[in-house]
Protein backbone atom coordinates (compact mmCIF):
# COMPACT_ATOMS: atom_id res chain seq x y z
CA UNK A 1 0.00 0.00 0.00
CA UNK A 2 2.86 2.42 0.82
CA UNK A 3 4.30 1.79 -2.63
CA UNK A 4 1.08 3.10 -4.19
CA UNK A 5 1.39 6.41 -2.33
CA UNK A 6 5.08 6.76 -3.13
CA UNK A 7 5.14 5.62 -6.74
CA UNK A 8 1.68 6.65 -7.94
CA UNK A 9 -0.34 8.95 -5.68
CA UNK A 10 2.09 11.75 -4.85
CA UNK A 11 3.67 11.92 -8.33
CA UNK A 12 0.20 11.98 -9.91
CA UNK A 13 -0.95 14.78 -7.60
CA UNK A 14 2.19 16.76 -8.41
CA UNK A 15 1.55 16.38 -12.15
CA UNK A 16 -2.11 17.41 -11.74
CA UNK A 17 -0.99 20.52 -9.83
CA UNK A 18 1.49 21.43 -12.57
CA UNK A 19 -1.05 20.96 -15.35
CA UNK A 20 -3.67 22.93 -13.42
CA UNK A 21 -1.27 25.81 -12.86
CA UNK A 22 -0.15 25.79 -16.49
CA UNK A 23 -3.67 25.74 -17.90
CA UNK A 24 -5.56 27.90 -15.36
CA UNK A 25 -2.84 29.77 -13.46
CA UNK A 26 -4.34 28.32 -10.26
CA UNK A 27 -3.64 25.41 -7.98
CA UNK A 28 -6.92 24.44 -6.32
CA UNK A 29 -7.02 24.42 -2.53
CA UNK A 30 -8.76 21.04 -2.69
CA UNK A 31 -5.76 19.58 -4.53
CA UNK A 32 -3.38 20.91 -1.87
CA UNK A 33 -5.60 19.39 0.81
CA UNK A 34 -5.49 16.03 -0.98
CA UNK A 35 -1.66 16.20 -0.97
CA UNK A 36 -1.77 16.81 2.79
CA UNK A 37 -4.35 14.04 3.35
CA UNK A 38 -2.25 11.62 1.31
CA UNK A 39 0.71 12.35 3.61
CA UNK A 40 -1.51 11.71 6.65
CA UNK A 41 -2.44 8.33 5.18
CA UNK A 42 1.09 7.40 4.03
CA UNK A 43 3.02 8.43 7.16
CA UNK A 44 1.76 5.58 9.37
CA UNK A 45 2.25 3.12 6.52
CA UNK A 46 5.87 4.24 6.34
CA UNK A 47 6.28 3.78 10.08
CA UNK A 48 6.87 7.45 10.82
CA UNK A 49 6.64 8.05 14.55
CA UNK A 50 5.20 11.21 16.12
CA UNK A 51 8.62 12.91 16.26
CA UNK A 52 9.25 12.25 12.56
CA UNK A 53 5.79 13.50 11.62
CA UNK A 54 6.47 16.59 13.74
CA UNK A 55 9.65 17.21 11.76
CA UNK A 56 7.74 16.98 8.50
CA UNK A 57 5.07 19.36 9.83
CA UNK A 58 7.80 21.80 10.92
CA UNK A 59 9.36 21.68 7.43
CA UNK A 60 5.95 22.41 5.91
CA UNK A 61 5.41 25.31 8.32
CA UNK A 62 8.81 26.79 7.47
CA UNK A 63 8.11 26.54 3.73
CA UNK A 64 4.64 28.04 4.21
CA UNK A 65 6.13 31.05 6.01
CA UNK A 66 8.75 31.49 3.27
CA UNK A 67 6.01 31.11 0.66
CA UNK A 68 3.84 33.73 2.34
CA UNK A 69 6.80 36.11 2.47
CA UNK A 70 7.26 35.60 -1.28
CA UNK A 71 3.51 35.94 -1.90
CA UNK A 72 3.13 39.29 -0.11
CA UNK A 73 5.17 41.25 -2.70
CA UNK A 74 3.60 39.19 -5.50
CA UNK A 75 6.68 37.17 -6.41
CA UNK A 76 4.74 33.88 -6.30
CA UNK A 77 1.07 33.00 -6.19
CA UNK A 78 -0.81 31.84 -3.13
CA UNK A 79 -1.40 28.42 -4.66
CA UNK A 80 2.33 28.04 -5.24
CA UNK A 81 3.02 28.85 -1.58
CA UNK A 82 0.43 26.35 -0.36
CA UNK A 83 1.56 23.63 -2.76
CA UNK A 84 5.19 24.14 -1.75
CA UNK A 85 4.25 23.74 1.92
CA UNK A 86 2.21 20.60 1.20
CA UNK A 87 5.12 19.10 -0.73
CA UNK A 88 7.56 20.04 2.05
CA UNK A 89 5.28 18.10 4.39
CA UNK A 90 6.16 15.00 2.38
CA UNK A 91 9.86 15.85 2.09
CA UNK A 92 10.74 16.88 5.64
CA UNK A 93 13.90 18.88 6.34
CA UNK A 94 16.60 16.60 4.89
CA UNK A 95 16.19 17.33 1.17
CA UNK A 96 14.80 20.89 1.44
CA UNK A 97 17.94 22.75 0.34
CA UNK A 98 18.40 20.49 -2.69
CA UNK A 99 14.69 20.86 -3.46
CA UNK A 100 14.89 24.67 -3.24
CA UNK A 101 17.83 24.68 -5.64
CA UNK A 102 16.08 22.33 -8.06
CA UNK A 103 12.83 24.22 -8.26
CA UNK A 104 14.68 27.55 -8.42
CA UNK A 105 16.61 26.28 -11.44
CA UNK A 106 13.45 24.91 -13.05
CA UNK A 107 11.67 28.17 -12.19
CA UNK A 108 14.40 30.22 -13.82
CA UNK A 109 14.25 28.07 -16.93
CA UNK A 110 10.45 28.23 -16.97
CA UNK A 111 10.58 32.01 -16.67
CA UNK A 112 13.01 32.29 -19.58
CA UNK A 113 10.89 29.97 -21.74
CA UNK A 114 7.74 31.93 -20.81
CA UNK A 115 9.40 35.26 -21.67
CA UNK A 116 10.56 33.84 -24.99
CA UNK A 117 7.04 32.52 -25.69
CA UNK A 118 5.62 35.97 -24.96
CA UNK A 119 8.18 37.79 -27.10
CA UNK A 120 6.58 36.74 -30.38
CA UNK A 121 3.00 37.22 -31.54
CA UNK A 122 0.76 34.28 -30.79
CA UNK A 123 -0.37 32.58 -34.03
CA UNK A 124 -4.08 33.09 -34.67
CA UNK A 125 -4.99 29.40 -34.31
CA UNK A 126 -3.24 29.25 -30.92
CA UNK A 127 -4.87 32.47 -29.73
CA UNK A 128 -8.20 30.60 -29.74
CA UNK A 129 -6.85 28.25 -27.06
CA UNK A 130 -7.75 30.00 -23.83
CA UNK A 131 -4.90 28.76 -21.65
CA UNK A 132 -2.27 29.51 -24.31
CA UNK A 133 -3.66 33.04 -24.69
CA UNK A 134 -3.63 33.53 -20.91
CA UNK A 135 -0.06 32.21 -20.66
CA UNK A 136 0.99 34.51 -23.52
CA UNK A 137 -0.37 37.63 -21.83
CA UNK A 138 2.57 39.60 -20.34
CA UNK A 139 0.79 40.31 -17.04
CA UNK A 140 -0.40 36.78 -16.35
CA UNK A 141 2.65 35.69 -14.35
CA UNK A 142 4.54 32.44 -14.58
CA UNK A 143 2.92 29.11 -13.60
CA UNK A 144 5.53 28.37 -10.95
CA UNK A 145 3.66 25.23 -9.90
CA UNK A 146 5.26 23.64 -12.96
CA UNK A 147 8.72 24.34 -11.52
CA UNK A 148 7.68 23.06 -8.08
CA UNK A 149 6.43 19.87 -9.71
CA UNK A 150 9.56 19.40 -11.81
CA UNK A 151 11.87 19.91 -8.83
CA UNK A 152 9.82 17.53 -6.72
CA UNK A 153 9.66 14.79 -9.33
CA UNK A 154 13.41 14.97 -10.01
CA UNK A 155 14.21 14.75 -6.29
CA UNK A 156 11.46 12.28 -5.34
CA UNK A 157 13.27 8.99 -6.13
CA UNK A 158 16.16 10.07 -3.89
CA UNK A 159 14.00 10.66 -0.82
CA UNK A 160 13.62 8.49 2.26
CA UNK A 161 10.21 7.42 0.95
CA UNK A 162 11.89 5.33 -1.73
CA UNK A 163 14.55 4.09 0.66
CA UNK A 164 11.74 2.71 2.82
CA UNK A 165 10.38 0.63 -0.05
CA UNK A 166 13.44 -1.59 -0.46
Amino acid sequence: MLETFVVVVLPALVVVAAVSDLMTMTIPNALVLVVVAAFAAAAPLAGLDLAAVGGHVAAAALVLVIGLLLFIPGWIGGGDAKLAAALALWLGFDPLLTWFVLFALFGGGLTLVTLYYRSAPLPRRLSRVEWLERLHHPKSGVPYGVALAAGTLVLWPDTSWFAGLG
